[in-house]
């Protein structure tokens, strides 16, 4: 088998497969760093959506380039010290290279009080077309100017400003999240394994992984952007993958050394690899194959975490299959021995001997239970794009917005922005002010003839529901000329609507690979589906729980943040591609076993039944099994935990939600879902048809 021979040549070559490895990472620490340099902000949606065609349209009718904008609260507006000092501030930045124009209440037409009547508003063009580099440096000049306005308050922000705050903010939350996990998990780990080297040996892959992902990923920087949100994914999965292969590796590697003591470490290897490193195997090309899924959706900020994750699934199973053998070869005299014997059977395996009882009971009960939490997901969800109100509550973007919302918009969202190919008639207008849901409808002036850009105020929030039905209806009318519908709204309908619409081929692109390498590792068709409809159940759960948490805002202060009350739109599918890979790297873990234990134990009697062989199978798998499983997601969980400790609300969702995620998925979902439904269908779990049985027996097991 080619796995075993890896593992036999590994061994044989530890110090060159070494080599290379520490070769790599070095280069990862020390040409890694360029990347951040490289990061691109990534859109989320495509250029051929309707709101982004609106977009283009109206900065062709109304060019604008971008702004930064300032309020300067705390003193009476008409104090003169703070009229003198505020002119004397604007005219310094309008002699900036780059900036195109100032408005603020004294100097220029266009400047706006307060409904405070102690605060104002400045606004600052910054020319259009510049590079973003330049824009940057524009635009720090320009805040450091605003800052230097003497009075209680001065807030500055703006769109560019906020998108600089995300990804400066996300690359810090990576940094902090990483840093304490890989600390923490150390520690939990050489005590799960019984040493340091031993605990050492899965942070080092992952080290390794994470600094050779940042390599591979700052020679694509060179071909394509890459997002800044990609080194977010990186971390998750890179860590996280490589300390479950590295435990289960490890993990086999104590059972084939107590099975047989004088065996050469290069034939324990090569045992440990055509097992665990089969697993391994099929378990990165399961989460490959969600990657994959992930880039379905065709939009932008989706398929560069796509490319991100890609790169740290690839360089996972690699450390898995090489530097993991590589390491135990070298330091495998001070890996503690496998521990004969235990006080009882594992958590995994007590749950299974309850759930096999009384399978049906159980199995209902953990169905209903895990609906039963999804249900906030189902029924009141309410997705929106982050924006500066995902910052921390601290951070001046998010002040910004919430003053300039509260003091100077009266409280009421943004506006829909219409773009008509023609000049409006009378019937149109009064048709648009009519719809439910719309406050008024003002023309902005100076458009040229032939098109129209007309300002739609919705009811409620910016990109609420009432502002997204508004947006529809618009979009739903049939005048007798273009109409192109942008705005913040539209924006979210848009990405909605074609994650909606690409979610069966992104499913598809998912789901078909998985069950054909869960049908190579057990030969079972029945197999795949009960999985994937664990991890459905799994994945809904965990949203339903995400919902109560971050949307409604319950528990919000114990885990430092204030609820903006939504759940950042792309959050759903990043776990469902997260949660999806990762319990399918459990299910493979388990499974292997499982078959394992069957085919040594030919089942015998009537199946279906508690005490039958398959159930003893079922059993063992899990007690054999089950440490190396709970062991993953204690460290996993450890690395997502860790993710909590920043700021951004949108990171601490994808922490919490995978941290929840193991929390069901290795207690009720493998320790009593999955035996339950296996003892259910006895026999049944290992059909398949008689052909691809053939095939099967064939290609994969040799017999």
């Amino acid at each position: 088998m080619m796995v075993r021979a890896l593992g036999r040549s590994v061994a044989h070559r530890r110090w060159l497969v070494l080599g290379v490895w520490l070769i790599l990472t070095i280069a990862g620490v020390v040409l890694g760093g360029q990347l951040f340099d490289r990061l691109a902000t990534t859109g989320s949606l495509r250029p051929d959506a309707p709101s982004q065609l609106a977009d283009r349209r109206l900065d062709q009718l109304q060019p604008e380039g971008p702004t930064v904008v300032a309020v300067v609260g705390g003193r009476d507006v008409y104090d003169q010290a703070l009229v003198d000092d505020v002119t004397a501030v604007a005219a310094a930045i309008r002699a900036i290279d780059g900036v195109t124009e100032v408005e603020d209440l004294y100097s220029a037409p266009g400047g706006r009080i307060g409904a405070d009547n102690r605060s104002s508003l400045i606004r600052v063009e910054l020319d259009r077309g510049l590079p973003d580099d330049r824009r940057e440096r524009v635009e720090d000049a320009v805040a450091a100017a605003l800052h230097r306005i003497d009075a209680p308050q001065v807030l500055v922000g703006g769109e560019k400003l906020a998108e600089r705050a995300f990804a400066d903010q996300a690359v810090a939350d990576a940094a902090l999240g990483e840093s304490v996990a890989l600390v923490v998990l150390l520690g939990l780990l050489a005590l799960l394994l019984g040493g340091v080297t031993a605990g050492a040996i899965p942070v080092a892959a992952a080290l390794g992984t994470v600094a050779v992902t940042l390599l591979g990923l700052t020679g694509l920087s060179a071909l394509t952007e890459v997002s800044e949100f990609a080194v977010n994914v990186v971390t998750l999965l890179g860590i996280g993958l490589a300390v479950d292969y590295a435990l289960l590796i490890v993990a086999r590697f104590r059972e084939e050394r107590e099975a047989d003591h004088d065996a050469p470490v290069a034939e324990l290897l090569a045992r440990t690899m055509a097992t665990a490193g089969r697993t391994v195997l099929i378990a990165g090309l399961a989460v490959g194959a969600a990657m994959a899924g992930l880039s379905a959706f065709a939009e932008p900020l989706l398929g560069a975490m796509a490319l991100g994750g890609a790169v740290a699934v690839l360089v996972a199973t690699g450390a898995g299959l090489t530097v993991v053998p590589a390491l135990i070869a070298v330091a495998h005299r001070r890996i503690p021995a496998a521990r004969r014997s235990r006080p009882g059977p594992g958590l995994l395996a007590r749950l299974a001997a309850v759930a096999q009882a009384r399978p049906a009971p159980v199995a209902l009960a953990v169905t209903a239970g895990l609906l039963g939490l999804a249900l906030p997901f189902l029924v009141a969800v309410n997705l929106e794009n982050s924006d500066a109100r995902a910052l921390p509550a601290a951070a001046e973007a998010r002040q910004l917005r919430e003053t300039v919302q509260r003091d100077f918009s009266g409280g009421q969202a943004d506006p829909i922005v219409v773009v008509t190919g023609a000049d409006p008639d009378r019937d149109f207008l009064d048709a648009v002010n009519r719809l439910d849901g719309v406050l008024r409808v003002e023309a902005r002036p100076d458009i040229a003839a032939g098109a129209a850009v007309l300002d739609v105020t919705p009811e409620g929030e910016t990109a609420g529901p009432a502002s997204r039905d508004v947006v529809r209806a618009i979009r739903a009318m049939d005048p007798p000329f273009p109409v192109l519908v942008g705005g913040a709204a539209a924006e979210l309908v848009d990405y909605r609507d074609s994650v909606a619409s690409r979610f069966p081929l992104a499913l598809l692109v998912v789901l078909l690979p998985t069950a054909v390498l869960l049908f190579v590792l057990t030969g079972s068709l029945v197999v795949p589906l009960k999985a994937l409809l664990m991890n459905a159940l799994t994945l809904l759960a965990t949203l339903g729980v995400l919902v109560v948490v971050f949307q409604w805002g319950v528990g919000d202060a114990l885990l430092g943040f204030d609820s903006w009350g939504a759940i950042d739109v792309t959050t759903p599918v990043l776990l469902f591609v997260f949660v999806f890979g990762l319990s399918m790297d459990y299910e493979v873990f388990l499974l292997a076993r499982i078959r394992e234990e069957s085919l040594a134990a030919p089942a015998a009697g009537t199946t279906g039944t508690t005490g039958t062989a398959g159930d003893r199978a079922v059993r063992a798998g899990l007690a054999k099994s089950g440490p190396v499983v709970t062991a993953a997601a204690l460290g996993i969980g450890v690395v997502f935990l860790g993710f909590l400790l920043g700021d951004l609300i949108a990171v601490k969702e994808i922490g919490f939600a995978m941290a929840v995620a193991l929390l069901l998925d290795v207690t009720v979902v493998r320790g009593l879902l999955l035996p339950a439904a296996m003892s259910l269908l006895g026999d049944w779990n290992w059909w398949a048809p008689p052909t691809l049985r053939r095939l099967h027996d064939r290609w994969f097991t040799g017999r």
